[in-house]
């Protein structure tokens, strides 16, 4: 058994219901808990990463850790999914959380949710080629599936929702300040 069927298994058992009373119950904790005091909403997350391999980096988040590597072409062993390639699966997992996220609060239904990503580099700025463009993408594109009994329009309506309040689309869609210090 993969490492991902495991993890699949832990939370492939989630039932619809259940899924709506976890949702309601989260939302209604942090109305709560900001009410109470809006520094509660202020959150910050530290991930590291430490070299491992030929230039695949060892990630540790809270207490999870996976691995992230490159393709042989660009020098790695192909162990793992490249750091673009995690950018977009935190997109497009951040998108499934928040359609979820809203539907339950618009009252609307989602039998089942997909969203693929592409996203469109040139790397010609990662090698030094030609410093004119991005070094990172230039173009993202979602495509989102969802099966459930609500029209077009109220899915259409989710999706405009859900991209004024999913955090990942915002640090792809706007400039993020970021700050670096050698240690």
């Amino acid at each position: 058994m993969t490492l991902f069927q495991e993890q699949a298994e832990t939370v492939a058992s989630v039932t619809p219901a259940e899924r709506n009373e976890r949702l309601t119950d989260a939302g209604t904790a942090w109305t709560q808990r900001i009410a109470r005091d809006v520094g509660n909403a202020a959150l910050t997350y530290r991930v590291s990463g430490r070299g491992v391999g030929s230039v695949a980096t060892e990630v540790q988040a809270g207490r999870h850790r996976f691995l992230v590597d490159e393709p042989g072409a660009l020098a790695g062993d192909d162990a793992a999914p490249s750091p673009v390639e995690y950018a977009l699966g935190a997109l497009v997992s951040c998108q499934v959380v928040v359609y979820r996220l809203y539907a339950q609060s618009l009252g609307l239904t989602i039998d089942e949710i997909e969203i693929i990503a592409e996203g469109d580099l040139d790397a010609r700025r990662l090698f030094g080629i030609d410093g004119s463009g991005r070094a990172g993408f230039h173009d993202v594109r979602l495509k989102i599936d969802i099966a459930g009994p609500n029209t077009a329009e109220e899915y259409a309506n989710l999706r405009r929702v859900v991209d004024e309040h999913c955090p990942v689309l915002d640090v792809f869609a706007n400039p993020v300040p970021v700050s670096s210090v050698l240690a």
